[in-house]
């Protein structure tokens, strides 16, 4: 069978690798392409167009780059066609591809959505394009299903998949002594920087996220990177502070280190089901920030927050995401031995909600068997 796969953003590309080598397991004659990145072209799959070149956050960004999206309408729609795939998939990544499923439910095509657009969160009214051109819908957080049951759309919910992927790294972790050797870094404790993938949320959080490593002289401060962005734009934000950088060894970080901040993303998800106690930042630009505030009717920003429906971990938005209370945050977590037990406690809950680790194989067998009547 033909898959084409479309994930704008590395969250994107990191579940559908998933996904493509669990396709590959069943299908042993699939033939795979799509927009993605280097985890996904790991795994067989030819990758058309980088999401490096899609990743526009906000609604004044994609103003500001309008015609570059056009044009990769364009591109993308040609490319369809002229692979003639059993089926689309895409992967998150709702700006764009709901506008695409449009035109593949137009020309034919039958269209699976694996992880859902958070409609729950915002435009809820993008239900109906769902309902018009989407076949199938696997979500992955646990109320969704229950969502779109109020919108009599019946989608499935297999767990979610960072259970499995957080599972495989845990059990082939090589250990924080291996990993603070193999980075050159020191013996002091490590606090993660986790400031998102894209270079905007790069430069609104590292600024202030940095400013706070003069108050913890006992600790080493680590900056989770990116190999899709370039090194200069870390450096640029960090003000020659002495802070390490690692490129893409998020989770081996995170194994090492006592406490994490994290930009407001799956990465606050990944984060918890660690069990790294975490403070979750957001700042963008203010018009796009208002904009949202008057779209967006959640009580969190943070997916940990939504899914367990409290205050496990502290968000900081906007004018509160500021080096003053992310010092205050930080102190309380890494001092405060009750607070930290309270986090954990509250991520093995989380945990329990999540699934059994098998989510990407039995989605793709269920992809399979629809592409297959």
């Amino acid at each position: 069978m033909k898959y084409f796969i479309v994930a704008g953003e590395p969250s994107g590309d990191l579940h559908a690798s998933n996904l493509i080598k669990n396709i590959n397991k069943i299908d042993t004659n699939s033939e795979i392409v799509g927009w993605g990145g280097e985890l996904m072209q790991a795994e067989n799959c030819k990758i058309l167009k980088h999401y490096k070149e899609l990743a526009f956050m906000g609604f004044i960004e994609v103003i500001l780059n309008i015609n570059k999206i056009i044009h990769n309408f364009k591109i993308i729609k040609k490319q369809i066609i002229n692979f003639n795939p059993d089926v689309i998939i895409f992967i998150d990544y709702p700006g764009f591809n709901l506008k695409l499923s449009k035109f593949c439910k137009q020309n034919n095509f039958k269209t699976v959505y694996y992880i859902s657009p958070q409609v729950w969160a915002w435009h809820k009214s993008r239900v109906k394009t769902i309902k018009k051109y989407i076949d199938k819908m696997f979500v992955i957080l646990p109320f969704e299903k229950e969502f779109y049951s109020n919108y009599n759309y019946d989608v499935e919910y297999y767990g979610n998949p960072l259970i499995e992927l957080i599972n495989n790294k845990k059990n082939n972790f090589k250990g924080k002594d291996i990993f603070i050797k193999n980075n050159n870094l020191t013996k002091k404790e490590i606090i993660a920087i986790l400031p998102g993938s894209r270079k905007q949320e790069i430069e609104n959080m590292l600024p202030q996220m940095q400013k706070v490593v003069q108050y913890f002289p006992n600790y080493q401060f680590v900056i989770a990177a990116t190999s899709s962005i370039n090194n200069e734009l870390y450096l640029e934000n960090i003000n020659n502070i002495q802070i390490s950088i690692v490129y893409n060894q998020t989770y081996d970080l995170l194994l090492s280190s006592s406490a994490a901040i994290v930009t407001s993303g799956t990465a606050t998800l990944e984060t918890a089901l660690l069990k790294i106690p975490q403070i979750v930042c957001y700042k963008g630009l203010f018009i796009s920030y208002i904009i949202a505030k008057k779209l967006i009717k959640l009580n969190f920003i943070s997916l940990v927050n939504i899914i367990m429906h409290k205050n496990v971990v502290k968000e900081l938005i906007q004018n509160e995401m500021n080096h003053t209370n992310i010092k205050q945050e930080l102190s309380k977590i890494l001092n405060d031995k009750q607070h930290r037990q309270n986090i954990i406690e509250d991520y093995d809950k989380l945990s329990l909600r999540l699934g059994n680790g098998e989510t990407s194989f039995l989605v793709a067998s269920k992809i399979f068997d629809l592409i297959s009547k």
